[in-house]
Order: structure tokens, then C-alpha cells, then sequence
């Protein structure tokens, strides 16, 4: 949720709400590295983020929405 993601070092709502804008467009996030295809987070950003974001299969329910 952008909640969840604003609660990530360096992540405030605009990014957040990026995120979760290409997640939406592009479906889930099939490795973490795909982060970096988001505005606004590049290399740096990816390595502070890497060791606290996983990538999970939606589960049925939010494939619907």
C-alpha cells in the first residue's frame, strides 16, 4: 500500500504513489531491480532499498481489482 511504501526510507507519498501507478500499469513487480524502472528512484535509492522490499505474487483477490 502507499502507506506501507511511504514508511521506507527515502519513499514520501509522490514516490510512493509512483510506485504504485507502474505497479498498476504494469502489473507486479517480477524482481526487486524493476523498482529502479520507477521514476525518481535510481541506483542509490535501490541499494538503501534493496534489503527491506520483497517481490510476492498478488494474490487473487487484487488480480480482480
Amino acid at each position: 500500500s502507499i502507506g506501507e511504501l511511504e514508511a521506507l526510507p527515502g519513499i514520501g507519498p509522490r514516490a510512493a504513489q509512483r510506485i504504485v501507478d507502474y505497479r498498476t500499469k504494469n502489473g507486479g513487480f517480477k524482481k526487486i531491480e524493476e523498482l529502479m524502472k520507477v521514476q525518481g528512484i535510481g541506483e542509490r535509492s535501490f541499494l538503501r532499498l534493496r534489503s527491506l522490499v520483497t517481490v510476492a505474487a498478488a494474490k487473487a483477490d487484487e488480480r480482480q481489482r
